[in-house]
């Protein structure tokens, strides 16, 4: 069984983590989706992955999301990478970082390049959806829908059998959170994988996110007839294997 942790931010605020201590190694710092958790197969296969190849492992919830506290509708881009910096500092500390992205933890992850430029060793992006309520989200709302979340404060976007609240301050902190209009130079291996059938986020997006790298080991890999989450055992054992490239 999985042993989770929290950690107090405040008196009102604690964030659920999952963490293998390892002293004086690389640790993978995975991140999850848009209103994802730690409960699905991707954090448990990397954990295992990390105890296999002796790696440090840190995982989180980010506010509202999963069993962290806190309200899903109080938080954003910014709250979320403030999160992550924190429980990174506290438990990788000094330790290189390889991190893992998925969807917009892809866009988590590369807020933290500018925070921990001398850590970082590796990046592995997967359905990478960087500034994704923007460009998926806001400009593909009809009018009606933009002038209900101007005057609600709030948008309920049904997606199958789910329901994301949209909230406008949420849109407008993505706005103030631009990643791929900047360059970053850094000697690191990258490797973004996106599913070829993915429904919720473009291939396109993983290409961008490779543009923006400067001076890396840059891969893309396309995986035929594989979803948003690839999350399948198959899968897993692909993104594992990309993984340990990127790592050596």
């Amino acid at each position: 069984m999985t042993k989770f942790n929290y950690y107090k931010l405040s008196k009102a605020k604690k964030i659920r983590y999952l963490k293998l201590y390892q002293k004086n190694c690389d640790y993978i710092v995975f991140l999850h989706g848009f209103m994802s958790d730690l409960d699905g197969k991707k954090p448990r296969s990397f954990l295992k992955f990390a105890k296999k190849n002796k790696l440090g492992f840190l995982a989180l919830e980010y506010s509202g999301h999963g069993k962290s506290s806190g309200k899903f509708t109080k938080g954003n881009i910014s709250k979320w990478t403030k999160e992550t910096s924190i429980l990174i500092k506290k438990i990788v500390k000094t330790n290189k970082i390889i991190f893992i992205g998925s969807s917009m933890g892809a866009w988590i992850a590369l807020n933290q390049f500018k925070i921990f430029k001398k850590q970082i060793k590796g990046f592995l992006g997967i359905g990478s959806a960087p500034e994704f309520l923007e460009n998926l989200m806001w400009k593909k709302f009809s009018k009606k829908m933009k002038a209900e979340t101007i005057k609600n404060k709030i948008y309920n976007l049904k997606h199958g059998d789910y329901i994301y609240p949209i909230t406008l301050q949420l849109i407008k902190d993505g706005r103030k959170n631009k990643v791929l209009n900047k360059k970053i130079n850094f000697k690191i291996n990258i490797t973004m994988v996106h599913g070829q059938k993915d429904e919720v986020v473009p291939i396109s997006y993983s290409k961008k996110v490779l543009k923006i790298f400067q001076n890396s080991k840059k891969k893309l890999v396309v995986i035929k007839n594989g979803d948003h989450s690839l999350s399948s055992p198959k899968y897993l054992m692909l993104l594992k294997k990309e993984l340990k490239l990127i790592i050596n």
